[in-house]
């Protein structure tokens, strides 16, 4: 009987790895990866938000609408619990997007602004932030394409035979994906026209 069990519970161990369980839970994992560094790189960015305002606060008092405006999206933008279950809600994962969109707005708005005070840009602390800010834009960006990717070998091997069957046994389920709220927009391609305007009859 025990030599039976055992045969049993090999036979088992097998039809799980051919099954494609121990890739879901690989995938599974390198999304759940990808997902903690997106938020660590977007914590670097919050984190980097106070520091910028106070110091453009400092030379442009009268722009109070734009630091607001960063400062309430980056308040935002910390009331969205950025959990890893984030990944697996596509309702609460639209909403942690919006927010990150809404701050990146606040933030090129207040970029903007600072091209009007020459005194500022040439601030050792302002300078310092920015390059702080520019590395951590980029780093964003690494991030999220690392995440994208991770989602799309998980998305793509729970839903391919046999794995699609394991996957709706065990109950996964595919996972959201960053997208682009302005898809449109940005699918058209921009016109650029480079004659001149006719002068205007006198």
């Amino acid at each position: 009987m025990r030599k039976f069990l055992t045969m049993l519970a090999a036979l088992a161990t097998l039809s799980l790895t051919n099954c494609g369980y121990n890739a879901i839970q690989t995938n599974d994992e390198q999304v759940k990866s990808a997902w903690s560094e997106v938020l660590n790189q977007y914590q670097r960015r919050a984190d980097l938000v106070p520091n910028l305002v106070n110091s453009v606060k400092g030379f442009a008092q009268q722009e109070k609408d734009v630091l607001l405006g960063v400062t309430n999206a980056r308040a935002k933008v910390g009331t969205v619990q950025a959990t890893p279950e984030l990944v697996n809600d596509p309702g609460a994962f639209a909403k942690f997007q919006a927010a990150q969109g809404e701050l990146t707005s606040a933030l090129s708005k207040l970029l903007v602004v600072t091209e009007n005070y020459p005194q500022l840009k040439s601030d050792a602390l302002f300078h310092d932030l920015m390059t702080q800010l520019e590395g951590t834009e980029n780093r964003i960006t690494v991030a999220r394409n690392r995440y994208i990717k991770a989602v799309q070998d998980y998305n793509v091997g729970i839903r391919t035979f046999p794995n699609n069957l394991t996957a709706m046994w065990f109950g996964y389920k595919e996972k959201a994906n960053f997208t682009v709220e302005n898809e449109k927009e940005i699918s058209t391609a921009p016109k650029v026209d480079f004659n001149p305007a006719p002068a205007p009859a006198k």
